[in-house]
């Protein structure tokens, strides 16, 4: 076990999710809703993101049992009736999150295949590495559409009424217990399902550098 390489991927874990909850507050204060600024989420202080388990033992266990990463954060909190332009606003901010790990990976990837620094053994090889692996497990997995995942706020957009009001009771109550069932009883289904879409978005990565 590289004591070096888990420490590279505890940090790289660390940057990717704070960016990503920090993204979703960020939209959420242009589209006119201050409650994450209000509660202190607009920062780059982890402590105020970061769930212990989901943030990081979970996605820590996965990378040392060699699957792809995934994990997630305390959701920042939204009040949709602030937000400009209602559900299709609410969906912007969740789609935020996701897309900061999506443009995070793919300018690791970029950097990393131009400088050759990707493919280096060495703990900057693996920086490079993970910097693409865990920022695309973080994408996939959070657009999951089950509360209190993005995907789920990006499904609200256009759900009738009544679903909206069972994601909302989902989001403040059962709906991480949900997430974390899943993780256990279909863990090894989940990953197989994220392998393959982290592999098609590797080979759009690779075919963008012309490889």
């Amino acid at each position: 076990m590289n004591i070096g390489a888990i420490v590279i991927v505890f940090l790289v874990i660390l940057f990717s999710m704070v960016l990503h909850e920090l993204a979703h507050g960020v939209v959420a204060y242009i589209l006119g809703d201050t409650t994450a600024k209000d509660e202190g989420r607009l920062s780059l202080n982890p402590f105020k993101h970061l769930d212990p388990f989901i943030s990081v033992f979970l996605p820590l266990m996965m990378y040392l049992m060699g699957g792809p990463i995934f994990g997630g954060a305390k959701p920042v909190p939204i009040n949709p009736s602030k937000l400009k332009w209602g559900a299709s606003g609410m969906a912007l901010v969740a789609i935020a999150g996701p897309a900061t790990n999506f443009i995070l990976a793919l300018i690791s990837f970029l950097i990393g295949h131009y400088t050759g620094l990707i493919y280096h053994t060495d703990l900057v090889g693996v920086a490079f590495q993970e910097m693409v692996f865990a920022n695309l497990g973080f994408m996939i997995f959070n657009l999951i559409p089950i509360p209190p995942l993005d995907g789920s706020r990006v499904l609200y957009a256009i759900a009738p009424d009544g679903a909206r009001r069972f994601m909302e009771q989902m989001e403040r109550g059962t709906g991480l217990m949900v997430v974390l069932i899943l993780v256990l009883v279909f863990g090894t289904a989940l990953s197989r399902l994220m392998t393959g879409a982290m592999t098609g978005i590797l080979h759009f990565f690779e075919m963008l550098v012309g490889m």
